[in-house]
């Protein structure tokens, strides 16, 4: 599945806190917010990924590089003038093509179940499917209002308190099919809320929202920002990968020679021990973390230094896939 995240904001709002970063390497208990973004989008399976860059990119860019160090495909497209959010995202159409796909900041915290968004997507034949919150402040977001079967009939953008009707927010986390995106005009400045989805309510097309569970936060603000930290050294983020991984679909990053797979768990220490006690027969090598050989296939196999996961890396995409398959078997096992 592919993602695009939109990263090209200033945040000036936080220039008092964060000075010249761009606000999607504004560090959350010192990783980047950017970064816990990806880890969200990988562990559920999004592994190609698109980042929207304007303002100050280089930062970003040298950070993530490739992708191929947080175990997905990472590219860019460089606006030289900021062209909405939407017009963002059309820069972007040779990287979805014809497919359905995500759109999320690079400067919002979240966990939410984004691979269960892409399915009900994919359900309803929308056009666009929205990831909604409550929030007991909302006046400055915008505010969705749906029906009984979940579809989008209003939007109010950032209401004072006489015309909040309602506490569902829209969170900026959308999946979108590309006839969506053929509304958006070439050249223009464009925004999703306050131009695409009007329009395509007045077309006919279907928005449908889904309010979800789990965490999101909005860092546009200092004091969100600092609310945001203390969330996350609470441990009240997590990276949704435990309810939402579908183990049934190996997916595989392949990074110049390599290939690479990420297998969420609860305990990484632990799925190693299991891991290394179950490959010891097999003639693994412990010299250096958890390696073994068997013909054609050289595969190395370790715990994420920055995420509850552990990885594999192997000459060939099957030799990972099936490494990761055994993994993914032992963490299932441990849980029963």
């Amino acid at each position: 599945m592919k993602a695009v995240i939109l990263a090209g904001g200033e945040g000036t709002r936080l220039r008092s806190v964060t000075g010249d970063l761009p606000k999607p390497m504004v560090p959350l208990a010192g990783k980047p917010v950017m970064e816990r973004i990806i880890e969200l989008l990988r562990a559920q399976g999004f592994w190609e990924i698109c980042a929207a860059l304007c303002y100050h990119p280089e930062p970003i860019m040298a950070h993530f590089g490739d992708g191929s160090a947080f175990s997905v495909q990472l590219e860019y497209r460089l606006e030289t003038e900021p062209r909405g959010t939407a017009g963002s995202v059309l820069a972007c159409r040779d990287f979805y093509q014809d497919e359905d796909f995500l759109i999320i900041s690079g400067d919002a915290a979240c966990d939410f179940d984004l691979r269960g968004l892409m399915e009900r997507h994919r359900q309803a034949d929308a056009a666009v499917t929205m990831a909604l919150f409550p929030n007991a402040e909302p006046l400055q977001y915008g505010l969705v209002l749906q029906d009984k079967q979940g579809f989008v009939r209003h939007f109010i953008e950032k209401p004072d308190w006489e015309h909040v009707v309602t506490d569902m927010v829209n969170t900026g986390i959308y999946v979108l099919s590309p006839r969506a995106m053929a509304y958006v005009p070439e050249g223009e400045k464009f925004d999703f809320a306050k131009d695409l989805f009007p329009l395509l309510l007045e077309c006919g097309e279907r928005i449908l929202g889904v309010p979800m569970d789990g965490y999101w936060c909005d860092i546009g603000t200092p004091r969100a920002y600092y609310q945001c930290s203390l969330d996350v050294l609470d441990g009240k983020l997590g990276v949704g990968a435990e309810a939402t991984q579908d183990t049934s679909q190996t997916q595989t990053v392949q990074a110049s020679d390599k290939s690479y797979r990420a297998v969420p768990c609860r305990d990484r220490a632990r799925l190693m021990r299991t891991a290394s006690e179950a490959l010891m027969e097999f003639g693994a090598d412990f010299t250096d973390g958890l390696s073994f050989h068997d013909g054609s296939w050289d595969v190395h196999v370790h715990p994420a230094a920055d995420a509850s996961e552990v990885r594999v890396e192997a000459e060939t995409a099957e030799a990972a896939d099936s490494t990761a398959r055994l993994l993914e078997l032992m963490e299932q096992n441990r849980k029963t």
